[in-house]
């Protein structure tokens, strides 16, 4: 059973943009702060945007001013708009959400920057 399904990613230039999508299944319900990380080659997971039940958003610095995170709650799906995206950002996009008793991670989404 397949909990949260992410989308959106692909190859694109520098200075373009992707917009990721991550919709929680519908067995999923009390959801708290919901967020994406990303993981390139050879290095560990980090945080890339975080957002709370009540819209409060947190980013990493690398991505400050040009990637923006969003929430559906009747959707029940987290959104990451990525602007002027750089080679240094290509690399495997989770979402993650959380509940009350329970952590989840999507499959991935492979994100590639390059001319």
């Amino acid at each position: 059973q397949v909990q949260l399904v992410e989308s959106g990613g692909g190859l694109v230039q520098p200075g373009g943009s992707l917009r990721l999508s991550c919709a929680a299944s519908r067995s999923i319900f009390s959801i708290n702060a919901m967020g994406w990380y990303r993981q390139a080659p050879g290095l560990q997971r980090d945080v890339v945007a975080a957002i709370t039940s009540g819209g409060i958003t947190n980013y990493a610095d690398s991505v400050k001013g040009r990637f923006t995170i969003s929430r559906d709650n009747a959707k029940k799906t987290v959104y990451l708009q990525m602007n002027s995206l750089k080679p240094e950002d290509t690399a495997v996009y989770y979402c993650k959400v959380t509940t009350p008793t329970t952590r989840y991670w999507g499959q991935g989404t492979q994100v590639t920057v390059s001319s």
